[in-house]
């Protein structure tokens, strides 16, 4: 169900509340442009300083404004197992086609907890299931056993791997026979991983390039290996441009810049160093994104 280039859209933000009909243009330049699929409310859509009301208003702009054209994953991970399963019940009531959960954060549970807090809410959601492995985020690793155990357990189609390696996908192809599809969690480790087996990206430059990333990624999964790797390196450096400061500040700054979305964010995120800002704009204007 899922491969190919996969935007983990930004969440637009107008006054003090979501800017709706950003947010759904931004689903239509998705589409028409070539994105395979939509993951809105993930870390880039800044799901952690969004109201539960908020949250559940995301979803259900994007599921309405994609109308089935391509799937939504929708963010629904949280550090309260209660909390992760009602918002998997409301993406699943939304209309939404599988779920993104982040390992849990902060709690720093064994690799048990791990395994009954994903599990209960499969047990609990029909719906498919894309884990999120990212230790830099979470200080946890939902480790490639705790993968293969939950793939036997329950709807677990997919990992979204930001463990910044090719080891982590390796284990968990091999371990599951390719039960459970490898999604690259880092657009620079997209090449590495799709040599692997992998198949796509959770991405956050496509916010900016969704035609170029898509291209990229189709390239090697349609065979041609030399012209996604040509591909990979012109858009190598507005990858690594994403990188200057941590995200979403420069995928939301650049979109600004862009004219597509304001660049608000809600702290603690703070707008871009000027230094920073400037490389971002420099590399932007090489692209002819911007003038």
């Amino acid at each position: 169900m899922l491969r190919g280039s996969i935007v983990a859209l930004v969440t637009p933000f107008k006054g003090n509340g979501i800017d709706e009909a950003a947010l759904r243009r931004m689903v239509d330049r998705h589409i028409r442009q070539g994105t395979d699929a939509l993951v809105p409310v993930g870390t880039t859509g800044e799901s952690c300083t969004l109201s539960y009301e908020e949250h559940h208003r995301v979803v259900e702009i994007v599921v309405d404004q994609a109308r089935g054209r391509v799937p939504v994953v929708a963010g629904t991970g949280s550090n309260s197992t209660e909390e992760a399963l009602s918002l998997t019940k409301h993406a699943k009531e939304t209309g939404a086609d599988a779920a993104l959960m982040i390992a849990p954060y902060y709690n720093k549970p064994t690799q048990k907890g791990i395994y009954q807090h994903f599990k209960r809410v499969a047990d609990r959601v029909d719906i498919p299931i894309v884990l999120y492995n990212h230790q830099g985020r979470t200080g946890v690793t939902i480790e490639p056993a705790t993968v293969q155990a939950l793939s036997e357990a329950g709807n677990f189609i997919a990992v979204k791997d930001a463990s910044g390696g090719i080891n982590y996908a390796a284990d968990v192809l091999d371990r599951t026979n390719g039960k459970v599809a490898i999604l690259s969690g880092n657009d620079s480790w997209t090449l590495a991983l799709l040599a692997l087996g992998a198949s796509g990206c959770i991405s956050v430059v496509a916010n900016i390039i969704p035609k170029k990333m898509a291209r990229f990624i189709h390239a090697y999964l349609d065979g041609d290996a030399e012209k996604s790797r040509k591909l990979f390196y012109k858009i190598l450096p507005l990858m690594k441009a994403m990188e200057l400061e941590v995200n979403p500040a420069p995928v939301k700054t650049a979109l600004s810049m862009m004219g597509t979305v304001d660049a608000k964010m809600r702290l603690p995120m703070t707008p871009m160093d000027a230094k920073k800002r400037a490389a971002l704009k420099k590399v932007l204007k090489e692209y002819k994104l911007i003038k």
